[in-house]
């Protein structure tokens, strides 16, 4: 067979191992010709890709970011994107098409499938871990470790100086890595998108911390929280070029109104992009491994419009159409627990 892949949406620890494990399962096991799209669905537009092989691959499994480059958009932002996905197919006689992405790439793909009838797969990334379908996403974890290890140096440096730390990680509509993160780093209080915060009770608790002797706390905040209507007022927010707020300036915000509720001293970190860069972590090398291999099962097995997914432990299949404008929220039961035992 001949399977077209590519990477899509932000760039996600990983990624390349899924490439490396859909190359060796394909061209070394099943004998099959692997076509590697740069820069997502451009490169399907454009036809611009490589073939895949075992000396192209070498390497990869500790590798960031992503050999094929990725971008934002689809073949749906212009009026002849999809007659131009149909004719790469025929052109280049594609037996199926692999989308590694996250929601955005993920509702293309299944688009594609169910609208036009394009033997598209599926293979879930995002370090944001809000694909529905699927119990993890290859990357979070890396994620989830660059922000706890950050966290971890922070209290040292909060503690030293009677400080109040407002970390913001990543994180726009779920809060899987502030949840998470914050628990393992022992966080003083986490302020996720699914559930609007009240900045006079976080500042409360900071005051709490701060009269039974410690003198320090670390707020971890995602980038897609909200207050409370009427308790804070957030400045305006520029729109990219796909309608999707900018986001990036919450903890500057916060930090000032901590300070001049309970007079201690606050300072903004925001890790940015470093919770997408690197070395992936053992569990998602691993993760992207089995992603990969299940996705060269599933073109075989002709599951077109499914996505890989890992369930209770192991990798099934479902319709990728499940996850289509849809976004997978934190365990509230989880953190209203952790807030009721350690944010008091």
């Amino acid at each position: 067979m001949k399977i077209g892949v590519l990477t899509g949406g932000g760039d996600c620890p990983g990624l390349n191992a899924v490439i490396r494990a859909i190359t060796r399962k394909a061209v070394d096991v099943n004998g099959d010709t692997v076509l590697g799209f740069y820069d997502a669905w451009d490169g399907v537009l454009e036809q611009r890709y490589i073939e895949l092989n075992t000396s192209v691959v070498r390497g990869l499994l500790p590798r960031g970011g992503t050999i094929l480059g990725t971008r934002r958009g689809s073949p749906f932002d212009t009026s002849d994107g999809v007659d131009r996905v149909k004719k790469t197919f025929a052109d280049l006689k594609l037996d199926a098409l692999v989308v590694i992405g996250g929601n955005g790439s993920l509702t293309v793909a299944s688009m594609l499938h169910e609208q036009y009838g394009l033997p598209v797969i599926g293979v879930p990334k995002t370090i944001d871990n809000d694909v529905v379908g699927t119990d993890a996403t290859f990357g979070f974890q890396t994620a989830v470790q660059i922000a706890t290890d950050a966290i971890d140096r922070l209290h040292t440096t909060a503690e030293s100086h009677d400080r109040v730390m407002v970390v913001e990680v990543m994180g726009r509509d779920a809060g899987w890595i502030a949840l998470q993160a914050g628990i393992a780093g022992g966080a003083t209080a986490i302020l996720v998108p699914e559930v609007p915060f009240d900045i006079e009770a976080v500042s409360q608790i900071v005051q709490r911390r701060h009269s039974r002797g410690r003198y320090a706390s670390v707020v971890v905040v995602a980038e897609g929280a909200r207050p409370k209507p009427g308790t804070l007022v957030l400045p305006a927010r520029k729109l990219d070029r796909y309608g999707h707020e900018q986001l990036g300036d919450i903890a500057h915000v916060i930090a000032p109104e901590i300070s001049a509720r309970t007079g201690f001293e606050s300072r903004v970190v925001q890790l940015g992009h470093i919770q997408r860069g690197g070395t992936p972590t053992s569990y998602d090398r691993v993760l992207s491994t089995r992603f990969g291999l299940a996705a060269v099962d599933a073109v075989h097995d002709k599951a077109f419009g499914d996505m890989v997914v890992l369930k209770c432990g192991a990798i099934e299949r479902v319709s990728m159409s499940v996850t289509s404008g849809q976004t997978r929220t934190i365990d509230l039961a989880l953190l209203d627990d952790v807030a009721a035992t350690f944010f008091g």
